[in-house]
């Protein structure tokens, strides 16, 4: 697999995101996108504030849980919205750099807040073509 995207995936009445990527990092970076992108478009956002981030769990899904929450947790408190993402994970632990703006309800036009994500169908796993999955659904 060449080519890192997002998705979402239909969960009663919330919303699943996944990301597909070739590296772990990526799928995570994926992920997030999908995250903002339960709000609004990303495309509509742009990279003004810088947000760093760390999170540290036992196994990958509960840094991939972690993850999700520590940007909602970011989104809800500073007023923000993310359109890119810069991920590392080793050893357990992730590093992020988040980038976006303050929300603009006009321009961003925001669909729902995210009240955290779950550990519903929380996936991370190397795929048989080798790239990587991470998904869970979020509490809209």
């Amino acid at each position: 697999m060449d080519e890192a995207r997002w998705e979402h995936f239909s969960h009663d009445a919330d919303m699943g995101v996944r990301g597909i990527a070739p590296s772990l990092a990526a799928a995570f970076e994926q992920a997030a996108l999908g995250l903002t992108a339960v709000v609004t478009d990303p495309s509509v956002i742009e990279s003004h504030e810088r947000v760093q981030l760390r999170c540290a769990a036992d196994d990958t899904e509960l840094l991939l849980y972690d993850w999700l929450n520590a940007i909602i947790y970011e989104m809800a408190t500073r007023k923000l919205l993310f359109a890119r993402f810069s991920v590392e994970v080793q050893d357990g632990e992730l590093r992020a750099t988040a980038l976006g703006e303050p929300v603009d309800a006009a321009r961003h036009q925001p669909a729902v807040e995210i009240k955290g994500a779950t550990m519903t169908e929380l996936a991370v796993r190397q795929r048989d073509d080798g790239s990587w999955l991470a998904q869970c659904v979020v509490d809209v």
